[in-house]
């Protein structure tokens, strides 16, 4: 599957699945300066750099992201720590082959990119990773794969955080495996 992966970050999920042989054609990213990038530059990977400042709204940004991804012949997006909402013409031109990976579990800490934090200051004891499809409500689409993760007494934002990106990079490889096959048998039956 040709998947096309959106970053903001140091892009450690990106380098997973490159690592894992999946078969990423291109990345985009909102954040031309971020880790993600750079990894995309690195292994020539065709980047799209879609920062906010050069559109005018998100639906502007978006739609040269949707016409990125349809030139690369993306068949699956994956949101691997991208920090900004896709505009509803995105998530109707992909629909149900978009997946995001997410630091909480869902619903636990939707809507935000502050997860971590929230788990440590409201004191539960468990948290961790959740990979699911992207629809127009926000963080609340179809779960195809969590793993929990514990808050530990000593944790700090950085080791708790840690912690999630292991989960993170064991579930989102199995989360593209079922995208995968649900794709694979729907164009089966289509």
């Amino acid at each position: 599957m040709r998947l096309g992966v959106v970053v903001s970050g140091k892009g450690s999920n990106l380098r997973n699945l490159v690592e894992r042989g999946f078969n990423v054609v291109a990345v985009a990213t909102n954040r031309p300066t971020c880790g993600g990038a750079a990894f995309a530059r690195k292994r020539g990977i065709p980047l799209g750099e879609l920062s906010q400042r050069g559109f005018t709204s998100a639906e502007e940004r978006d739609a040269a992201m949707r016409d990125f991804f349809h030139a690369h012949g993306v068949e699956l997006v994956v949101d691997a720590g991208y920090d900004r909402i896709h505009s509803e013409p995105f998530v109707e031109a992909f629909s149900g082959r978009i997946v995001n990976v997410h630091p909480s579990l869902l619903p636990d800490f939707a809507g935000g990119m502050d997860a971590v934090e929230q788990a440590l200051q409201t004191g539960v004891k468990m948290t961790g990773a959740t990979v699911h499809v992207v629809t127009s409500d926000l963080d609340a689409g179809p779960i195809l794969v969590q793993e929990a993760v514990p808050v530990l007494e000593a944790d700090t934002v950085e080791s708790l955080r840690g912690r999630i990106h292991d989960a993170e990079h064991r579930i989102l490889p199995q989360a593209i495996r079922l995208m995968e096959a649900r794709l694979a048998k729907s164009s089966a039956v289509g």
